[in-house]
């Protein structure tokens, strides 16, 4: 308890320096907010009294982790789809972006959010493990939605180094109060199969992995995307010519220094595709892909419209993609249905649900995919089906590389 109370001091000292919406160019981004809100206002609700009073009580707040709702990928989704169902719903949304990637500055951002009258609070991200440690209980009446957090990473967080690294060793609920905390992870190890098994059946032989942190989720996306490689070079006979180089750059960012590395993988190693998983680090992936005529592959939602336009049409082979988007409509439609009890408590592992392949957490995108003989919809969706059946297994663990029949070559991380 001493340690929680020191904690909130410290997040009280630090929440008198935030201002919703981040930093510099935050004045801009707060006006935005405020027009968003007024606009909210009046659109839902009137001549329904009981609606409208449901609606009203909903007020949404959403703190980012280390990236901004910029990236591209893993915060800027969670941002659109609390600001696209906010608006939808005639309920107010704010995001607040912390003042440096600390967990005080985490905690800091979920006092101010709490303090500004949110009672629902998003958080995108395993680094708000101490948050939720924390703030789950000094805040019984907010409800908190965590996506890409599961057991380990608030027993790891809680325990710190004696943690055996197994939560089942634990009762992890002794860490957070569970009534008022929605958790959930996804299955990246299976949309990363289908990538890594898609990019070999489109005739890829030399890919490449590009992580950005080696966080649980990134490692789950890589070695499930080593595993369907793999898995489709055998099919093929061809394992003697499939190669994965494998490398992290320690951040979720691209920059000079691995964008350079990228040089070297497509120009003079002469790897065809990356699969860029990390956020912002595609911009690296890419721009060294245009240079030498090679490709890339998306993560976490659709990233052609943004990679293509940006960096030249046809540079996105698929995108291995988890249903954020979905979760989170799902979890404040039913907030506002009165079901939040079907949520609180639990740490859910979304992935394959239906043997259609729309319907699932975990999926590539049908319409943006560059389908070929060697690899169609059809295939795909038969592939699907086979995993959802159990007739492919796909492996989560992440203790080691997968073993495999492909050369894959592990290089650490960048930096």
């Amino acid at each position: 308890m001493k340690k929680r109370v020191i904690s909130m001091l410290l997040a009280g000292v630090m929440a008198l320096s935030l201002a919703a919406c981040g930093s510099s160019s935050d004045d801009k981004k707060t006006d935005d907010t405020t027009k968003t809100t007024e606009a909210q206002a009046g659109t839902e609700g009137a001549g329904d009294t009981e609606g409208a009073e449901a609606v009203t009580d909903m007020k949404i707040a959403m703190v980012t982790d280390s990236g901004d709702i910029t990236d591209q990928s893993f915060n800027q989704t969670t941002y659109e789809a609390c600001k696209a169902w906010s608006e939808s719903n005639g309920v107010e949304f704010t995001y607040y972006k912390p003042q440096s990637d600390a967990d005080e500055s985490r905690i800091a951002s979920v006092d101010q959010a709490i303090a500004d009258g949110a009672n629902i609070v998003v958080l995108p991200g395993y680094l708000f493990a101490q948050a939720i440690i924390t703030e789950s209980e000094l805040y019984p009446d907010v409800k908190f939605i965590v996506l890409d957090m599961g057991a380990n990473d608030i027993c790891s967080k809680a325990i710190g180094e004696s943690y055996s690294g197994n939560p089942d060793d634990y009762n992890v609920t002794d860490y957070y109060t569970e009534d008022n905390v929605y958790c959930c992870t996804y299955q990246e190890e299976i949309s990363g199969y289908m990538a890594g098994y898609a990019a070999v059946k489109l005739g890829y032989k030399h890919l490449g992995f590009l992580g950005g942190m080696a966080v649980p989720a990134v490692t789950r996306f890589g070695y499930g995307y080593v595993q369907g490689a793999d898995a489709a070079a055998k099919e093929l006979g061809i394992t003697n010519d499939v190669t994965v180089e494998y490398v992290c750059g320690g951040q979720f960012y691209g920059d000079a220094d691995i964008t350079a590395y990228m040089d070297t993988w497509y120009s003079s190693k002469g790897v065809e595709a990356v699969f860029a998983c990390g956020g912002g680090i595609y911009t690296s992936a890419a721009e060294a892909a245009v240079k030498a005529g090679g490709k890339v592959i998306g993560v976490d939602t659709d990233q052609k419209a943004i990679i293509d336009t940006n960096y030249g049409e046809g540079l996105t082979v698929t995108s291995a993609m988890k249903g954020l988007k979905e979760t989170v409509t799902n979890v404040l439609t039913d907030i506002k249905d009165g079901k939040w009890s079907d949520h609180a408590g639990k740490i859910d592992v979304l992935g394959m649900i239906s043997e259609n392949a729309e319907e699932n957490y975990v999926q590539l995108p049908i319409e943006s995919t560059q389908w070929g003989d060697g690899f169609t919809e059809d295939d795909y969706r038969a592939l699907v089906k086979k995993i959802y059946d159990g007739e492919v297994k796909v492996s989560d663990d992440i203790t080691a590389l997968p073993a495999t029949e492909i050369t894959v070559n592990d290089y650490g991380k960048i930096k």
